[in-house]
């Protein structure tokens, strides 16, 4: 495939037997200006509006999709979004590096990024970021706290100490509200963790697009914490991944797209949405050796008891 064609969604799969629930996902309002281009077959490209996704997660066998705000012009957006349509319910939070930059730092992360202020970074700093999610989160329907947690491989030692409060504050949050909270974990686990214990975690705690090996798994299943998995669980190289998933109790376990980001195989590389989960899901099932009927039943009914009791 040519670069050009890498703004190309993949074809829709074959709808599940059961519907299942995309726990994290990144799908805002058709904004002004956004424009749908498609191809010479007709088939969308990035990005994808709002009439194509649903029909792409009523043809795959997508029943709901739980989107997510983590930057504050994002926030209001996902609301509204979940005002709009009753297909999806909206998370918000400040993403942990997003917290490093409300708090003023500035810095080349691990990934040789150089993070640059916007706006809105420094029309709010990071306690009256944190008082925006929570006061949305209050006056409207939400269903979760997130995404909030620890990104030890964009923000680097300047930004931590932030991500740590941002953290630690969300968490309050979520318990707070008693709501399900959402964790980024990227290359931080035992902070983490760490964290998780020393301020009491909520009773509905997601680790999203889990990307830890079978000893964090472990550790997940002895305090009753879920694993979401993403697309990258499909990835090759990612055994380590797979061996988490195969070790879960069934009922910790949830699946999400991400999108659109983390495409699964084969398609790495092109836009993601919601209705790609279905790969997901499909496998999985395979590599816990259940059958696919019984894992989306699994799934719906976990997904239901985190997030809509």
């Amino acid at each position: 495939m040519s670069r050009k064609d890498r703004s190309l969604f993949p074809p829709i799969p074959e709808p599940l037997p059961l519907p299942v629930i995309d726990n994290h996902t990144h799908v805002g309002t058709d904004r002004p200006g956004r424009v749908q281009n498609r191809s010479e077959d007709g088939e969308p490209r990035y990005p994808l509006l709002i009439d194509g996704q649903l029909e792409g997660m009523k043809q795959s066998g997508i029943s709901h999709a739980i989107t997510v705000g983590c930057e504050v012009p994002d926030l209001q957006d996902v609301i509204d979004l979940a005002d709009q349509h009753p297909e999806f319910s909206a998370a918000i939070a400040i993403h942990p590096n997003e917290a490093a930059m409300h708090a003023g730092v500035r810095e080349i992360g691990p990934d040789g990024l150089e993070h640059v202020a916007k706006d809105y970074h420094e029309n709010y700093d990071l306690d009256a970021a944190i008082n925006l999610v929570e006061e949305l989160a209050t006056a409207h329907g939400i269903v979760a706290i997130g995404e909030t947690g620890l990104d030890y491989f964009r923000t680097g030692e300047k930004g931590r100490a932030a991500q740590a409060e941002s953290f630690r504050a969300h968490i309050a949050l979520a318990k707070r509200l008693g709501l399900p909270m959402q964790i980024h974990d990227r290359e931080a686990h035992e902070d983490t963790v760490r964290i998780l214990l020393e301020e009491g975690a909520p009773d509905r705690t997601v680790f999203h697009c889990f990307s830890g090996d079978r000893a964090l798994a472990e550790i997940l299943a002895e305090h009753g914490w879920y694993a979401s998995f993403a697309g990258t669980v499909t990835f090759p190289k990612n055994e380590d991944l797979r061996k988490a998933a195969q070790v879960l109790p069934a009922e910790l376990i949830l699946v999400e797209t991400d999108a659109p980001y983390l495409t699964p195989h084969p398609y790495r590389g092109r836009p993601n949405a919601p209705y790609l989960i279905n790969l997901t899901v499909r496998y999985l099932a395979k590599i816990r050796s259940v059958a696919l009927d019984t894992l989306c039943t699994t799934l719906v009914n976990t997904t239901n008891s985190v997030y809509f009791v």
